[in-house]
């Protein structure tokens, strides 16, 4: 069974960074494309970003391209999400999924992307 665990969360002021993780564990992280999707409360869930197994080709929505940046150590089985320019905007529950069968192309348009999910965590930005 996968299991995907979610770290870095918190509190930063706008325009501060942070730099969120998820790692997998009970596979090889490299058989799996990996995705970052948000909640917000009282928004329905998103997709923020994807990353491709073995060869690592990302995918940004348009509201966090420029800002945000997927990346993975397969050799860790991790996979970060690196936040800059935060906004108010960007506060959500961020959660990380994998999935072997649905790639990355369709991560936003499929509501059943994500055949392994994580807990999430909390990223607040407020002054």
């Amino acid at each position: 069974q996968l299991q995907l665990v979610e770290s870095g969360g918190g509190l930063v002021q706008p325009g501060g960074s942070l730099t969120l993780s998820c790692v997998v564990s009970g596979s090889t992280s490299m058989y799996y494309h990996i995705a970052w999707f948000r909640q917000a409360p009282g928004k329905e869930r998103e997709g923020v970003s994807c990353i491709t197994r073995t060869v690592g080709y990302t995918y940004y929505v348009p509201s966090v391209r420029g800002r945000f940046a997927i990346s993975r150590d397969n050799a860790k089985n991790t996979v970060y999400l690196i936040m800059n320019s935060l906004t108010p905007e960007d506060t959500a529950v961020y959660s990380c999924a994998a999935s072997t069968t649905d790639d990355c192309s369709v991560y936003t348009t499929r509501t059943s992307w994500g055949h392994y999910w994580g807990q999430g965590t909390q990223v607040t930005v407020s002054s």
